[in-house]
């Protein structure tokens, strides 16, 4: 018999040893590398005091999910130092001109929504997912979202963001597959009755426009950390 000692000698399988856990370092440095920071160069050139907020592209089944995401996306904004045109008076402009669906809203030309609105920058958010997802073993409230700030002036892109909200996953492991089961059922039934949509929206929203977080948005001028970040 051929032991294991002849087909790997001990020199061998050391240098083997070392290569695998080498390896597993350099794949631990890779997992945990920090995300790129974003370039603000042009963000800093064009010190937009104004900003429009588009109506949000609905991209989940949600038909709720404009309108929660909308609604709290003002409030960040007006925190973090900018003057937000106010969403009822776009949306009514933009219906009195025909312009009833989001996607139409976020096609118009810029110089276009720069003459009717006097903004400086636009906001364009996507709603990616949006409300209660039944899992095998549990039930998540979540909301996804992405944006980008636009310049309306020069067309630039000035900063884009991504975010992702979630009640979190089911931690209950008692009671074996059927109690996990019955756990996920009631979990949903009490997520659909109190509508935790709206705070798990609102929630990415806020998260989303947040100023002065990594890659996030920039202080605006009326902020007291302007130009600091």
């Amino acid at each position: 018999m051929i032991s294991r000692t002849s087909l790997f000698p001990a020199s061998r399988f050391s240098a083997m040893r070392l290569a695998m856990a080498a390896g597993a370092s350099l794949l631990l440095v890779a997992c945990v590398t920090p995300p790129k920071r974003l370039d603000y160069t042009a963000y800093r050139a064009s010190r937009p005091r104004s900003i429009l907020v588009l109506p949000p592209v609905n991209r989940s089944p949600e038909i709720k999910a404009p309108l929660s995401i909308l609604s709290a996306a003002t409030l960040p904004l007006g925190e973090g130092g900018y003057y937000v045109i106010p969403v009822t008076l776009s949306e009514e402009t933009f219906k009195q001109n025909g312009v009833t669906v989001a996607d139409e809203a976020q096609a118009l030309p810029l110089d276009k929504l720069r003459e009717i609105f006097g903004a400086d920058a636009a906001l364009y958010i996507s709603i990616d997912r949006f409300g209660v997802s039944y899992r095998l073993v549990d039930s998540v409230v979540e909301a996804s979202a992405s944006a980008r700030l636009v310049d309306l002036r020069s067309g630039d892109e000035l900063w884009q963001g991504y975010t992702y909200v979630s009640t979190g996953q089911n931690n209950n492991n008692g009671g074996g597959l059927i109690g996990m089961l019955v756990s996920a059922a009631i979990k949903q039934i009490v997520n659909s009755l109190t509508d935790r949509s709206h705070e798990v929206g609102r929630a990415a929203s806020y998260q989303l426009l947040s100023v002065g977080r990594f890659n996030g948005l920039l202080y605006g001028p009326y902020h007291p950390g302007f130009g600091t970040d």
